[in-house]
Formats: structure tokens, sequence, C-alpha cells
């Protein structure tokens, strides 16, 4: 068997076998039941939020449009069911601030208004892209950047690999591995297109190791030798970007950089998957796997339609078992804690994770006892003690100058510090900081500019 490949750094979060993947990795994604009412957010994504172009009172389809693209860095938004619009209001987002959502009452038929279905065939980019745009698909692996803008190179670069990620490497998550088990043909599918998308020749699946099964369906549905599945290591966080190019290809995204920058392009294989839909059958991005599990009765994976709440979710697998301690949204490294259970799936939501005393514990922080082994497991190779110590000083420009905002938030610092700094904790707060303050320099140039500019009209 070959050598599973991997990246330098990284951890074990919960044990080197299983990561608490064994309470549902066998279980097959179930259709969830859809809630009586879907609250659904005008920003599901990174850039700016979709338009609402319903008013209350409308009657909806399930995939119709109801909020419109509001820019280039932007994606449209569809009813996942059909029904009528009951208002429009904010509600608590996942980072628990306020975003506009249409709050649909659902009719239970489903009655639906879709795409017409686009064979791929003769298709250039640009209709490729744009089909990709009006389906409002964005990144499911959690960064939720539009699929249009990820596929379109900026001017001077070029892409000539598509690297296709199937590593799910946090703790308890096991939706991307079912994906890969029951919709291998519909993810092929959907790397051809995007490899059409880009003009490049060739495609590589990276999955980790504990995937056998997975690995095995993948190997089984390709039909072209311009597509290859490889095995990495199974190690936190494999699943990142940088790292996950590092593993399979051995090029370095270089300091500030993207992986367009290595030359590579990078989708997740639920992200692939959807992408299939919007060409075969029309369908937008209205639902998506999500991994319920921790301290609930019946762990499971669920197909989920977007702006059902974290409560229906909970309830579908039998309410908590213990006493809930932290309810996450994602993985327990870098997914969110759920500020309020009203809270509802959206596009990169991949998992609820309930935490009761068994995986939660409070511990004493202390002093630094200079060990090293967050700078042995940075997979970006930083040195989080100093960046954090900069941040507790507020000295941000240092900050800067260690190269924080090169850091992923994988948390792998914070996980293996004995002295319980929370470090990575730290050093979001430098990285909110500088780019707080980019904002402003670029805030107070384009001000001056405007001055500029008046004063040479007057």
């Amino acid at each position: 068997m070959a050598k599973s490949l991997t990246f330098k750094g990284g951890v074990h979060p919960l044990h080197a076998i299983h990561e608490g993947k064994e309470f549902t990795a066998g279980a097959a994604i179930t259709e969830m039941p859809v809630p009586a009412v879907v609250r659904i957010p005008m920003s599901q994504h990174i850039g700016a939020p979709a338009k609402p172009i319903v008013e209350a009172g409308q009657r909806v389809l399930m995939g119709q449009v109801i909020g419109e693209a509001n820019g280039f860095v932007s994606v449209p938004v569809h009813s996942s069911v059909s029904g009528t619009v009951l208002e429009i209001r904010e509600i608590t987002g996942l980072n628990g601030k306020p975003v506009l959502a249409a709050i649909i009452e659902n009719d239970g038929l489903d009655e639906a208004q879709y795409m017409p279905p686009l064979p791929c065939e003769g298709l250039s980019k640009e209709e490729i892209l744009e089909r990709i745009k009006q389906a409002g698909i964005v990144g499911m692996g959690g960064a939720t950047f539009p699929t249009h803008v990820k596929l379109s190179p900026p001017p001077g670069k070029e892409a000539n690999l598509l690297l296709v990620n199937g590593a799910e490497c946090e703790p308890f998550l096991t939706a991307d591995h079912r994906m890969m088990l029951e919709y291998a043909d519909k993810i092929i599918l959907g790397i051809k297109i995007v490899m059409q998308a880009l003009g490049v020749t060739k495609a590589i699946v990276g999955i980790e190791d504990n995937k056998p099964d997975a690995i095995a369906k993948m190997q089984q549905a390709l039909d072209t030798r311009d597509i290859r599945v490889v095995t990495v290591k199974m190690k936190y966080p494999q699943g990142s970007e940088k790292q996950l190019i590092d593993a399979v290809t051995g090029r370095v995204v270089p300091s500030g950089g993207l992986p367009m920058d290595a030359g590579v392009v990078v989708v997740n294989v639920s992200t692939a998957a959807a992408i299939a839909d919007a060409f075969q059958t029309g369908k937008p991005l209205i639902r998506r796997a999500v991994t319920v599990t921790g301290a609930v009765h019946v762990p499971q994976n669920l197909m989920v339609r977007i702006g059902t709440s974290t409560q229906d979710i909970i309830d579908q697998a039998g309410g908590f078992s213990g006493d809930p301690l932290k309810i996450i949204s994602g993985g327990p490294m870098m997914g969110l804690p759920v500020p309020d259970l009203s809270c509802v799936i959206t596009k990169g939501y991949s998992g609820v994770l309930v935490l009761d005393g068994t995986y939660t514990r409070k511990e004493r922080q202390s002093a630094c006892i200079k060990c090293g082994r967050c700078v042995d497991v940075c997979p970006i190779f930083l040195n989080p003690t100093i960046i954090s110590a900069a941040a507790v000083l507020e000295d941000f420009e240092k900050a800067e100058e260690e190269h924080a905002m090169d850091c992923i938030n994988c948390g792998s610092c914070s996980f293996i510090c004995p002295a319980k700094i929370p470090l990575a904790q730290n050093i979001k707060f430098a990285k909110d900081m500088v780019t707080a303050a980019r904002r402003r320099e670029k805030e107070l140039e384009q001000q001056e500019k405007e001055l500029e500019q008046r004063r040479k009209s007057s």
C-alpha cells in the first residue's frame, strides 16, 4: 500500500485512530423532515449579502431566488421550501450578530422552481461560472467563499491543477465521508465541470487514510485517468487548503498568498456534488449534509434544508443525552459556539456537535514554560507564543511582523499548550485588529483621493 502523504506539524485532537468519528461514520445520510418554518439568511457567504427580492405575504417555490446577488463577490439565495413569506427581518447569525433573513412558512408541497438542466458539453468558462453563481454555490467546507469567484483567476495567475478536498480532518464530523460513499458519481461529475471551467487537465482527490471505504468508492467511480485519488495521513489540520496542497503536491503557498499562487484551486467534495446538481437537475444549493453528534441520543448524518434550526436538528437526533456544556457549529477545533439554538443551518454549516463533560473541562491557565510544542505543531511554521504575547500587549505591529496574518486559526497551538494559554484566541484577536487597521488605512486613502479630486474640480 502506498504511503499516506502528509505535512509538517499538526495534532491528533482526540485519538490517533477514531477522532470521534466512529459515532456516525457508518450512518448513512437520511433526509431530515422539513420544519414548518424556515429562516433563510441573506448572508451565507463571504462577500456582500444577497438583497431580498420577496416580501411578506408572497408565495414562493422551492428553489426560487429570494435574494439576488449584490455584487461580484456575492451569490443569490434560494428558498429551500415552497410556502409563504411571513416576514423579512433580522435573526441571530452563528457569529452572534444580526443577519437579515426571509422567514418562510412551509406548505409541505415542495413545489419546485429550478433552473433547466444544462449539459456541459461545449459550454464556455463564462457560461459554467454563471450557472455556478446562479445556483448560489459557495465553499461548503466552511469557508463559504463564492465558488464562481474562486474559479476566476485574477489577471496574470493561472491554475494547472484542481485539488479536491475529501480530508474532513475535524474530529467528529463525517458528512463529507458519507457524501463520498453515497454520491461518488455526482462528485466526480462536479470535478469534471470544475476542470472544464478552469481549463485544467488534471485533478487530484485527497482523502485521509481513516476513510478506506471512501477511498475505494471514489476510485471505483473514476472513469478517466485525468482524475486520481490519493491517500493523505489522518492528522489535523490536513483538510486546510495550504496543508493539503503541501501534502499532495509539495507546492508551497507563499506568505500572504492564496492556493492560486501555487497554481492550484481547491474545492470541497460537497461543493463538487452541489455543482453537479446545478447542471444535472438545475437545483440550486438549498440543502446540505450535516453531522449531528456528541451528547445526543442518536448521532447521525442528515440531509438538511437551509434555514432549519439547530434545535430542530438536535430534536431529530433524539435530544441531549447529557448536560450540554457547549454546542458547536462544525467541529471542535475550528467550529463556532452556537449562540442560540434558534440559529439556522446555512451553506457552510457541516455539523452540530454537542459536548458534555466527557470532552470538555475547564483548566487553569499558567505561565508559558517555553517548551516549544506550539511551534512544533504549527502547520504554518509560526511562533504562536511570540504572536500571542504581542496580542496581549496590544503590540499589533509586532504581531503582524511575526506573520500573524498567515495563521489559519486551526487551534493546534492552543490544543497542545501545557500551560493552557489561549494562543489561538489571542492570535485571532491580533488578526482582527490588524485587519481593522488596514481597513481604516484604506478608508483614509479613499477619503484623501476624493478630497484631492474635489480640490482639482473646484
